[in-house]
């Protein structure tokens, strides 16, 4: 068994990880948050301040934020890695994950991307890194500023089906995320589960950038509506194709959460590219189309939208 408490280490501290880290540090747990730029500055000197539909408007202060290299020469090896960065983003922070990891520290990650654990697998032999995902709705408002649209706040993660080895570690995480009021699913099943997001987060993010439009659009009928139930469709005969059953109708579940979203409520992913920054159309939809050429699966809703993508030059 570890030690108690654990030591939390969150690499990125956006929507997902500052979320994270504000609640998990507001119930006494002992996490060191990643940052850079105005973002951390602002942290560093006010606190991250949380602007909630869940538990209200808040400030967590003091909190522990810092760089890479700040953090490197502290020597800390932390019992559990949160990986919440951009898909994007990954490969670079490998490195930075290589030097602080003990050979017991868990990585779990957090991202949009499907199978992210298992790439991360092969650069960290020793450790256990699990498959995870994440139920959120949250963005930099401004740095030091979290904006958290909705009342779901949910982490799902878990050993793939090929890992024989059980992990303590991984019960006293989903403990320390429910006592700190963010809902833990330690999944027996994380391949479909992790895939039912991405069944939620891939479709949306496709319309989002296909139509240029908020969830006020995909909320109506019309177009969006169909569309978005199209790629929901596509991702469940990809997901028969990988072997994987989903326990759930994931097109009422997923127009569930789309219906309780704000209407002004869009993807990072449209955002980025709507800033002209990289973003993460790789793996959520150019991604999805290269494995239904890889399991045989003919996907037209998405080679459509991947198509009129490449032709916009989006990456």
């Amino acid at each position: 068994m570890k030690k108690q408490p654990l030591q939390y280490l969150i690499v990125g501290s956006g929507g997902v990880g500052g979320s994270l880290g504000a609640f998990m540090t507001e119930a006494g747990k002992d996490v060191t948050l990643i940052a850079r730029g105005s973002h951390l500055a602002a942290m560093r000197e006010k606190g991250l301040t949380m602007e909630t539909t869940k538990k209200g408007n808040y400030t967590v202060n003091p909190l522990k934020a810092m760089t890479m290299a700040e953090y490197e020469e502290t020597g800390k090896r932390p019992d559990v890695i949160f990986l919440c960065v951009k898909g994007y983003s990954l490969e670079e922070t490998i490195p930075f994950l290589q030097a602080v990891s003990a050979s017991e520290t868990v990585i779990i990650p957090l991202l949009n991307l499907y199978g992210t654990g298992a790439k991360l697998q092969k650069f960290f032999p020793k450790n256990i890194v699990t498959d995870g995902c994440v139920y959120i709705a949250a963005e930099i408002r401004k740095p030091g500023v979290i904006w958290q649209n909705g009342d779901i706040f949910r982490v799902v993660y878990g050993l793939r089906e090929e890992e024989n080895d059980t992990c303590p570690v991984l019960g006293q995480v989903a403990k320390d995320l429910e006592e700190s009021d963010v809902s833990a699913i330690l999944s027996q099943n994380i391949r479909r589960d992790a895939l039912r997001k991405f069944a939620y987060v891939s479709p949306m993010a496709a319309c989002g950038v296909y139509f240029d439009c908020t969830a006020k659009e995909a909320q109506k009928e019309g177009k969006v509506r169909e569309t978005f139930v199209a790629l929901m469709g596509e991702i469940g005969v990809l997901a028969q194709a990988m072997g994987i059953c989903f326990d759930v109708d994931i097109v009422a579940v997923n127009l569930k959460i789309l219906d309780a979203l704000s209407p002004t409520a869009s993807t990072s992913m449209q955002r980025d590219i709507a800033r002209g920054h990289v973003s993460e159309i790789n793996g959520l939809i150019y991604e999805v189309v290269t494995m239904g050429r890889e399991y045989g699966v003919p996907l037209p809703v998405y080679e459509k939208i991947a198509a009129w993508c490449r032709r916009k030059g989006l990456k």
